[in-house]
């Protein structure tokens, strides 16, 4: 199925996060009505491996965005790869890369796999609670923060650099959608 018949097909629109390298994203309705009528579908998720764990849409395949590469996908360039994660920003980044590496129909499904849950559709859980990513972002990032307060005033004035710094880096990631925190805390073993 090409790309334009994809548009012309209903579900699959344009996205303003992907829009300008070309990418469209897919409604988690639309992709659930496909998933059943298509087998040439890959579905996609980009979450770290603790997260995919803990809930994910039945039938897709945990790849890391970290660990994504065209090689290692094992399907054909013109195949239809529909890719989610938490709510759209890693899978419109992973988009980009298949796109750039010649894969023409790399489709974000629209709000990630929350958008899937919110749509009402069916998930597969894990029974063990497991801590997302975001949330040991946060916890890591409020530590060393009150960790440079505390030792500023108790030590030397400096270590207040430190709280500047992780302020800044949370700034840079709430603009541009990276986190280099988050990216270091995936590679945790128990994010494995």
């Amino acid at each position: 199925m090409s790309r334009q018949s994809l548009r012309d097909g209903g579900g699959v629109k344009n996205n303003p996060n992907t829009e300008a390298i070309g990418m469209t994203s897919i409604s988690p309705v639309e992709l659930q009505k496909r998933l059943h009528g298509e087998s040439d579908l890959l579905l996609l998720d980009v979450r770290t491996p603790a997260e995919y764990a803990q809930v994910h849409v039945p039938g897709a395949r945990n790849i890391p965005l970290s660990d994504l590469n065209s090689e290692g996908l094992g399907v054909g360039r013109e195949k239809m790869i529909c890719i989610l994660c938490h709510s759209g920003g890693r899978a419109a980044k992973a988009a980009g890369e298949l796109t750039g590496a010649g894969y023409a129909n790399a489709l974000v499904v629209e709000g990630g796999t929350q958008g899937w849950i919110a749509a009402g559709l069916p998930v597969e859980r894990s029974g063990a609670k497991r801590m997302s990513l975001e949330r040991q972002v946060r916890i890591a990032a409020g530590s060393l923060i009150l960790l440079g307060v505390l030792l500023g005033f108790l030590f030397h004035p400096a270590f207040f650099l430190l709280s500047g710094f992780i302020g800044a880096g949370l700034i840079v990631a709430g603009i541009t959608d990276w986190c280099g925190m988050g990216l270091l805390i995936a590679r945790f073993p128990w994010n494995r």
